[in-house]
């Protein structure tokens, strides 16, 4: 092996700095929380879905689960399995997936990122996004995660608009306009940032 291409040993920090620098090892703690409340999740996912397949043969028990965990009013008639119900429950499950997705990129992503190298490189399971992540990448994901998400609950809300207030459904339209708007910002920030330092980096 050529001796040039050996990779350098890391230098050793002196002790303060050392300490400051090892410091980061404290958000540990927080993305194995983060992975304790994906199992909460997936839980919650299983325990919806399992109502819905029970409600479509029948169970009024798991149906009326469904009518709770939804927030849905049925008719005189009483609850019923039908289209609309059925849409609200699979946005549901849709929406605990999307959060999901964003939890494993605030997990990985931020642990990438601010703790230490996972050496993922040449894994055939590397997530495409995190080859080139960094703070400002993962800043826009999660921001258009969010937007996901909120387009999510949106929906669901203007699905079941009879139970909701003009108030409530005005408000929520707001924030997600704030939250794209937020968005739309912060990759705008992001575009004229990376062409400055490219520039910069061009005149060197």
């Amino acid at each position: 092996m050529d001796p040039q291409q050996q990779p350098r040993p890391a230098p050793r920090l002196r002790p303060l700095p050392g300490l400051i620098f090892a410091s980061r090892w404290l958000q540990l703690p927080l993305y194995l929380g983060l992975i304790a409340a994906q199992g909460v999740y997936v839980y919650h996912f299983w325990v919806e879905l399992v109502h819905l397949l029970q409600a479509a043969f029948g169970s009024q028990a798991a149906l009326q689960s469904l009518v709770d965990s939804i927030g849905y009013k049925p008719g005189a008639a009483g609850p019923a399995l039908n289209e609309t119900m059925i849409m609200l429950v699979v946005l549901a499950l849709i929406d605990v997936v999307m959060i999901s997705n964003l939890l494993i990129m605030v997990i990985v992503g931020g642990y990438e990122t601010f703790v230490s190298r996972m050496n993922l490189e040449g894994h055939p399971d590397q997530p495409e996004w995190l080859d080139h992540v960094n703070a400002s990448v993962l800043k826009v994901k999660l921001g258009m995660a969010i937007i996901g998400i909120s387009s999510i609950h949106l929906l669901k809300t203007f699905i079941n608009a009879d139970n909701y207030s003009d108030k409530v459904l005005i408000a929520q339209t707001a924030i997600h306009i704030t939250f794209l708007l937020s968005a739309m910002a912060i990759a705008y920030t992001d575009r004229l940032m990376t062409g400055t330092a490219a520039q910069a980096g061009g005149h060197h």
